[in-house]
């Protein structure tokens, strides 16, 4: 069962404390959190990739709980969550970028994925931290979003991260294949929360209609308090 955001105490102040927050200072409260001691890697992981992507020319952009953390509540996770523009040319410099003896990364998986326009990871051998990437799709949702996602510097480096609404949708969407997901509504519904006023409702309204996403949406209106 979802926690009442109305009962939890000095909530307004708290969604004013994330709004006034940059991006960069949400990502690095999720390397400040007490769970995340042990992964001191991941702020260098995340710098690494990025300058990869930049130095190979593929387009990509931040999305899951990274996007979530940096526009609504930060929280540890495991996982960066990544759409990218993907050729088999670009697949095997990407590749070559990954040393064997620090990372996992399966050829087949990679292969398979530029064929089924799915997904495949890299995961760092000491930390176990993992880099999702998922391939850029001809399903129209897709293709809005990835064309809507915004720029911003995080540790230094330019990004580009799905944006509020988009974040919001794809959440939903994912607590729903995931079978009702509390987490990842949540990371919804806080987004929604400190996010709120500078959305474009239609957008989301349209969209979750077309993605079958309507009672999640509006389950998550009645439940959030972002005033």
């Amino acid at each position: 069962m979802a926690t009442d955001p109305k009962a939890r105490p000095n909530h307004r102040i708290y969604l004013e404390i994330l709004r006034s927050m940059t991006p960069e200072q949400k990502l690095l409260k999720v390397f400040e959190l007490p769970e995340a001691a042990r992964k001191m890697s991941q702020p260098e992981l995340l710098t690494r990739l990025l300058q990869i992507l930049r130095d190979l020319g593929i387009e990509s952009m931040i999305t899951g709980s990274y996007a979530s953390s940096l526009q609504g509540e930060p929280r540890l996770t495991h996982d960066i969550d990544l759409v990218v523009s993907l050729s088999p040319e670009s697949a095997a410099q990407l590749i070559d970028r990954f040393p064997p003896d620090n990372f996992y990364i399966s050829k087949q998986s990679v292969d398979e994925a530029l064929r089924l326009k799915t997904m495949f990871n890299v995961v760092e051998y000491a930390s176990g931290d993992k880099i999702d990437f998922h391939l850029l799709t001809d399903d129209p949702f897709d293709l809005s979003r990835f064309r809507r996602r915004r720029k911003a510097d995080i540790l230094g480096t330019e990004i580009e991260v799905s944006t509020p609404e988009d974040t919001i949708l794809m959440k939903l969407r994912w607590a729903e294949l995931s079978g009702g997901s509390e987490k990842q509504f949540r990371d919804a519904l806080r987004v929604y929360e400190v996010q709120h006023g500078r959305l474009d409702m239609t957008y989301i309204d349209d969209w979750a209609a077309r993605l079958n996403l309507v009672d999640a949406w509006r389950r998550l209106q009645s439940e959030a308090d972002p005033d």
